[in-house]
């Protein structure tokens, strides 16, 4: 049985790490390159990166920003905010990363993801999913819509059936984040992770709603997901990493301890 993997996870705004709750209020909390490096001190398994404003304010990725990350971590490295075209996966790629996650571009553009699996291969590129709870329709079966734009656009495209669409395409993961569980620190939103790890079968990473080691423990101890990514508890202080995967370790979830 493969390690489940606890990943922090940096938003960063005007390149400094910030954090909000449900894609509002953000506040600033740091700077992403030494919390980068501090994460990967601590045990962390990977890195996911967000410049949370480049797909909005449709500009560039601060690639400077990710080379700076990339010189400090020897862990893998995910980037998203603001790819989209190949052009920019290439260049995320040189710069140090190791996956690249596209998410407006990819509901925009979908072919992007067939283009760089088959240029990078499908490890690379990672499914970003902001996901809203709606109201059961013919159009949304599943009650749960994409959106996109930072959670400032819907989409009318219902989460299960893009997830399908997505891996045939040729994504190799995907990050999964409830947009109304995201920085409540009340949990992830377990019916939506079953509902996507049961129906494809690439690794699932959980998102959004971390507070407690054991939100942690109850998104992996049954395969809902694969990993977990983590903000606040980490970013507050609130737990290290080192208490996260020993409070798994004794639990019986496998994780990979560096101590």
């Amino acid at each position: 049985m493969l390690s489940k993997r606890i990943i922090p996870c940096l938003d960063v705004r005007d390149g400094k790490l910030t954090k909000g709750v449900r894609f509002k209020g953000n506040v600033d909390i740091g700077d992403p390159v030494e919390t980068a490096a501090q994460y990967y001190r601590d045990g962390a398994d990977e890195i996911v990166f967000y410049d949370i404003t480049a797909s909005h304010e449709k500009r560039d990725i601060m690639i400077e920003t990710v080379r700076k990350v990339a010189e400090k971590i020897f862990i893998p490295f995910s980037v998203g905010g603001g790819i989209r075209t190949f052009e920019d996966m290439r260049q995320v790629l040189l710069a140090g990363a190791e996956k690249v996650s596209v998410n407006s571009a990819a509901i925009r553009n979908p072919g992007i993801i067939s283009e760089g699996a088959e240029a990078f291969g499908s490890q690379c590129i990672v499914l970003g999913m902001d996901v809203k709870k709606v109201q059961v329709t013919d159009r949304i079966p599943s009650g749960y819509e994409m959106v996109i734009d930072g959670g400032r656009t819907s989409t009318g495209i219902d989460a299960l059936e893009w997830a399908k669409r997505a891996e045939a395409l040729g994504a190799g993961e995907i990050c999964l984040n409830s947009i109304d569980a995201d920085g409540t620190k009340d949990g992830y939103e377990l019916t939506l992770n079953r509902l996507i790890s049961s129906n494809v079968n690439i690794p699932v990473i959980a998102s959004g709603g971390a507070g407690t080691p054991e939100h942690i423990f109850d998104v992996l101890r049954d395969d809902s997901a694969d990993a977990a990514l983590i903000a606040s508890m980490t970013h507050f202080g609130s737990y290290t990493i080192k208490e996260i995967k020993t409070y798994l370790h004794e639990r019986g979830v496998k994780v990979r301890m560096t101590w």
